[in-house]
């Protein structure tokens, strides 16, 4: 590869719009959140569940959200608590919480429709930079940066030649999806959501399928044979034994009961005690349970 066929590679996505959105339109999974009845809520629920969890847990948890509540008004008529209660397993209960006030902003501001206008997507509580690009587009089809764990590997493969992209994003990784977006904003709209397919089911972090890539032949960390991975360690994320478990588990009793749960009952859930302490004031901390009385505790209200 020459150094002015690679500088091309790295600055021109034009020669990648093609193959990646026609083999979106052949491999594109049937998502419920992607059908045109979902709308820009089904697409914003969507966004805010799929974030750090994986489709397959998503998908019924999706179904049931949706069938309670298919319009932002009808979330925001019910208290948090709910949403919470509803969130299940999916974990990160706090995304419930954020969800509930967008809904609750989305019917107060928009008269509750979903706002098609990046600056107030960006505008509600709990919606930042990517989720807002992201519905922007997705249900709106509007040419934005979409930029998550998936998309940003297939550029840092593809395009800058690396195995994986650096562990949070860049102002370098900002510019070069910029780059790379087509003019036209129906392409651009496609090729966000081609590129993120692209990401889970092919250019996946391990053990990509190079052989199913339609652009395998333009793949400069192909052309480069490959190389490790020599940034900083990739980072895991564990799971038993931490907080998080801990305040799954005090959540989990709280969501199956619709009274007051008392100290007793979630003490029985984790032997440690100052462990189990600190997890329950974090979650009464972050607005996930409210304290009733002494010892005494519910999902919120309001």
């Amino acid at each position: 590869m020459t150094t002015d066929t690679a500088t091309a590679a790295r600055t021109d996505g034009t020669a990648l719009h093609l193959p990646v959105t026609a083999w979106f339109e052949g491999n594109a999974r049937d998502l419920p959140w992607r059908r045109p009845e979902a709308g820009a809520w089904g697409v914003m629920v969507s966004e805010f569940m799929l974030q750090q969890t994986p489709v397959s847990r998503v998908l019924p948890m999706y179904e049931q959200w949706l069938a309670r509540w298919p319009r932002p008004a009808d979330l925001a008529a019910e208290p948090s608590g709910e949403a919470v209660r509803a969130w299940g397993r999916l974990g990160y209960p706090r995304r419930a919480l954020r969800l509930h006030a967008a809904a609750s902003a989305i019917t107060e501001r928009h008269g509750g429709e979903v706002p098609s206008d990046h600056a107030e997507l960006l505008a509600l509580p709990g919606v930042g930079e990517y989720t807002a690009a992201a519905v922007a587009s997705f249900a709106y089809g509007q040419r934005h940066t979409v930029l998550d764990t998936n998309v940003r590997r297939v550029f840092a493969r593809a395009v800058s030649g690396v195995q994986y992209p650096p562990n949070a994003t860049t102002a370098a990784e900002r510019r070069l999806a910029r780059r790379l977006l087509p003019d036209d904003e129906a392409t651009a709209a496609r090729w966000a959501a081609a590129t993120m397919e692209l990401g889970a089911l092919v250019c996946v972090a391990r053990g990509p399928e190079c052989g199913r890539c339609p652009i395998a032949e333009r793949c400069a960390w192909r052309l480069a044979g490959f190389p490790e991975h020599d940034g900083p360690p990739r980072r895991g994320q564990s799971y038993a034994g931490t907080d998080r478990q801990v305040r799954g588990k005090l959540l989990a009793v709280l969501r199956e009961s619709h009274e007051p749960v008392t100290q007793a009952t979630l003490d029985a859930v984790w032997d440690e005690p100052v462990q189990r302490a600190r997890a329950l004031d974090g979650l009464v901390a972050d607005g996930l349970v409210e304290p009733v009385a002494q010892g005494v505790y519910r999902l919120p209200l309001e």
